[in-house]
């Protein structure tokens, strides 16, 4: 039994899933410049850190690093090479990481816009599409819409031509019938290239700091629509989207997301530790006491679930370092591994295992899509309930 909740968390509006009775997804609507382009003044340029300072929107400073400047997003004069900037430019870029305390946003002109079925980037060269596609879908997709990607560029060669762009199939694509997802993915990249041409056009004659599109990290729709996007990945397909919060205890599922220990019902638990550089999470057999030979791998099995729970609950990103009870069998260490991995692939937003350490400790990235659930909340201490 699965059914996504609207309700509302303090001053947030609030997307929830609850899988079985239990907290899955959770996705807090804030205002938000992640994915935000706006016409930027260029502050100062620091060539002993490849980067320059920008201005945007109402006074707000970023960074945006030299590698991430494409010439052709200067608004006010032309250049060759991002090496020519200087100071008083006027610039289009996106934002791709919000400003998290001491940390400035970072911006690049390596600007996305995303379709139905695909993204395009600017800047970018080739066809890619979404690991989570099963291999044969992936490879056809990819293959033909390579045929098509040098008439695609042809076509907005005026615009786009200098500095081309770059094409993600979608996971969204394996809904549709093979025979009708290679159309309509180009209409899609035709749809997301008219957009991108328009940002680049219209956005160099707009007023400097203007926002030249919008985040939707605002929009409830955006949010229900990640909610189903999770469901499907656990192929779940009869729910209901209700518009009450009376039915959860949203409020003390949140709370126990803000503290660092996690009971396990083994009677192991978690410490999640969220460092600057990035997350540890410990496993411990804790009030466990089955002694049978594979209990601490059934313990493991359990924590990583829960683990996978956690971090897509609390919105971990970049490196994740797990210490998983020790096992003296190596049969059983690659069975953990294996199934890290599939929980892993079954993630929407893009989480990858990278390795297991001499010291057991397994090592996972996860791609960061926005601020963490404890950042979003810190932001609004005089309302929130404290763990």
């Amino acid at each position: 039994m699965a059914d996504i909740f609207i309700s509302e968390y303090h001053n947030y509006p609030l997307v929830s899933v609850y899988i079985d009775d239990k907290l899955s997804f959770l996705s807090l609507v804030r205002e938000s410049d992640l994915g935000s382009v706006y016409l930027c003044r260029v502050d100062n340029i620091l060539d002993n850190l490849q980067s320059a300072f920008v201005r945007f929107g109402d006074g707000k400073i970023g960074y945006v690093p030299f590698k991430s400047i494409l010439p052709s997003c200067v608004a006010n004069r032309s250049i060759s090479s991002s090496k020519e900037l200087r100071q008083g430019d006027e610039i289009l870029l996106q934002v791709d990481t919000e400003e998290i305390k001491l940390k400035k946003a970072k911006l690049t002109s390596h600007i996305s816009v995303s379709g139905q079925y695909s993204v395009i980037t600017l800047g970018r060269r080739g066809v890619g599409a979404s690991l989570k596609l099963s291999e044969d879908v992936r490879s056809l997709l990819i293959a033909e819409i390579k045929k098509e990607y040098p008439a695609l560029l042809a076509e907005c060669s005026n615009t786009l031509s200098e500095a081309g762009f770059g094409v993600i199939i979608r996971t969204e694509s394996a809904e549709l019938p093979i025979e009708e997802a290679v159309p309509a993915i180009i209409a899609d990249i035709r749809s997301s290239l008219n957009e991108l041409e328009k940002l680049l056009t219209e956005g160099k004659k707009r007023s400097l700091y203007s926002c030249i599109k919008k985040s939707k990290m605002g929009d409830i729709d955006e949010h229900i629509l990640r909610a189903k996007n999770f469901l499907k990945s656990r192929e779940i397909t009869d729910y209901k989207v209700i518009d009450e919060s009376v039915v959860y205890s949203i409020k003390q599922d949140i709370k126990k997301l803000l503290h660092n220990k996690v009971w396990l019902k083994s009677g192991g638990f978690l410490i999640i530790e969220q460092l600057e550089s990035f997350n540890a999470i410990d496993v411990n057999s804790g009030k466990a006491i089955d002694k049978k030979k594979d209990s601490f791998l059934k313990i493991n099995y359990e924590a990583a679930d829960e683990i996978f729970r956690q971090i897509r609950l609390r919105n971990l990103s970049g490196m994740i370092l797990i210490d998983f009870i020790n096992m003296k069998s190596k049969e059983d260490t690659d069975k953990l591994c294996s199934y890290v991995k599939t929980l892993a692939r079954k993630e929407t937003v893009h989480t990858e295992f990278i390795d297991i350490t001499g010291l057991g400790i397994i090592e996972l990235t996860r791609n960061k899509n926005d601020k963490t659930l404890k950042e979003v909340l810190q932001n609004n201490t005089d309302t929130v309930d404290k763990p």
